[in-house]
């Protein structure tokens, strides 16, 4: 099952999420997420790992489990590389350590520009700006970045372009600068921090989106976050538990059918094999109205990843 984007090229509706994934195990957890099945993999410059992510690719194609023009590989742009001078050598960087011509799918990761750093002196930067921990900012306007991809798009070396954490004020003014629409949102997406209006606006405009955190607090608690650890687990709350006993389904494929059946992509992880394909077979079966409307009270507006935690950088506030 697949989104058609307003690009043209078809996006898989459930893809393989690379965050968190470490070093030492990416390239065996890609190759063998192609194996069970998966067609998207979600990156980022920010995650530390395309080197092996690239890995696990090319040993796949290699080996002629798939092809390159059967993935859907994105990444996502970095804060320190908004200015339209650093963002193809951003985009370079990416494309080399995956070892692949180009990138379907090529986001901003946040709508926030830090202080350039090159990438000999840090790679990736995280939240480095030069400085020791201080934050430092460049004045670049989102639309001067959005036309660096745009061009990047007429190079070939990305298929399809979009955002990442932006919020409803800032995507209505990019679509109304941009000569190529966003293809793609993605978004933290959770029972607990549901968004229906920036969702109806997005997909009204023909932008497709991507949810992630789909499990809510659980892709936070290894990060030790204060609000993760004080909010009930998704998986064992008795509104989703009930729901899963009804289908004889997993909490984890009740959380990702709610939002492929509204039409939103999904990009769990798993280390553990039989889960990696639970989760990518979570379209067999449909939720009911009152399946979705028992869900849809559960919504707290809670916000794990939240850049005022940063810096009070107030996107969401």
């Amino acid at each position: 099952m697949s989104i058609k984007l307003n690009s043209g090229h078809e996006m898989p509706i459930v893809g393989f999420g690379c965050w968190k994934v470490t070093n030492e195990t990416a390239a065996d957890q890609i190759y063998n997420a192609i194996k069970v099945g998966y067609r998207l993999f979600d990156g980022a410059q920010d995650y530390g790992n395309e080197k092996e992510v690239g890995e696990g690719i090319n040993r796949a194609i290699d080996e002629g489990l798939v092809s390159r023009d059967e993935l859907f590989v994105v990444s996502k742009l970095w804060n320190n590389y908004h200015d339209p001078k650093n963002v193809e050598t951003a985009l370079n960087k990416t494309l080399s350590d995956l070892n692949l011509e180009y990138l379907d799918l090529f986001l901003i990761h946040f709508p926030i520009a830090f202080k350039f750093v090159p990438i000999e002196e840090k790679y990736p930067p995280g939240f480095y700006c030069g400085d020791g921990d201080k934050f430092h900012y460049e004045n670049v306007p989102l639309l001067d970045t959005w036309r660096a991809l745009e061009s990047l798009v007429q190079k070939g070396k990305i298929r399809s372009i979009g955002i990442s954490n932006f919020n409803g004020g800032l995507i209505y003014d990019l679509v109304r600068g941009a000569k190529i629409k966003p293809a793609v949102l993605q978004i933290e997406h959770h029972p607990y921090l549901q968004q229906p209006r920036l969702i109806e606006f997005v997909q009204s405009q023909g932008i497709a989106i991507t949810g992630y955190s789909s499990f809510g607090p659980q892709s936070f608690l290894e990060l030790e976050s204060k609000k993760a650890l004080d909010t009930p687990t998704l998986f064992d709350h008795e509104t989703i538990k009930s729901i899963a006993s009804k289908h004889k389904k997993s909490s984890a494929q009740v959380l990702l059918r709610w939002a492929t059946q509204r039409g939103i992509a999904v990009i769990p992880k798993s280390n553990n094999p039989d889960r990696l394909a639970q989760n990518l077979n979570v379209n067999d079966f449909e939720l009911s109205k009152e399946d979705l409307e028992a869900i849809n009270k559960l919504d707290k507006g809670l916000r794990f990843n939240d850049p005022w935690d940063w810096d009070h950088i107030p996107i969401f506030v």
